[in-house]
């Protein structure tokens, strides 16, 4: 009787698509993701510490204190900035596009929210930073946080009038197409 043969051939292991585990990969690649988890967790709190208040100095300067400006610029900006990633949010949900189209229709879409997500950083953080935020804002861009939210409602509620408009177009021209075809 002959002993066993330490390295399966293709006509073993890999006939039936199994092959043996390298632990070492393995491993690597769970220490690779621990790292990299843990750096993004460092970067978060780093940034969570320092962007509230970094972009409530920025509104401040744009908005120098006046109570109109604030309006303008918190209704400017929820509007845009709503209206903007949400409309490349549904062009990144739409048929028909690939992963890699989607993918970059969704980063679009983040970037583009931004603004609106660094408010509301200073807004909902209950941290230090958020806390002077607000604090700044309340000082030198008064109206600013209200004004965006209204901004966002209204940019939101044309996106979607927008869109059932949209839809209903379309809809009308099938139904004038298959009329046509009918009649034809």
């Amino acid at each position: 009787m002959s002993a066993p043969d330490p390295h399966p051939g293709p006509e073993h292991g890999e006939a039936t698509g199994l092959r043996a585990v390298d632990w070492r990969e393995v491993g690597m690649r769970v220490l690779t993701w621990t790292v990299i988890a843990i750096v993004a967790v460092l970067v978060a709190l780093g940034l969570a510490a320092f962007v509230p208040r970094w972009w409530a100095h920025r509104v401040g300067t744009l908005v120098d204190g006046t109570f109109s400006l604030g309006v303008w610029w918190g209704a400017a900006i929820g509007f845009v900035f709503t209206a903007l990633p949400l409309a490349a949010a549904w062009q990144a949900v739409r048929p028909h596009r690939s992963g890699r189209a989607r993918a970059l229709l969704a980063t679009v879409a983040l970037l583009l929210a931004l603004p609106n997500l660094l408010t509301l950083s200073v807004v909902l953080g209950a941290n230090n930073a958020a806390h002077a935020g607000r604090r700044i804002m309340d000082v030198d861009a008064p109206a600013f946080r209200g004004a965006t939210g209204w901004g966002a409602v209204a940019g939101a509620v044309v996106v979607v009038v927008v869109l059932l408009l949209w839809a209903s177009y379309r809809r009308r021209g099938r139904e004038l197409r298959e009329l046509k075809h009918r009649d034809g």
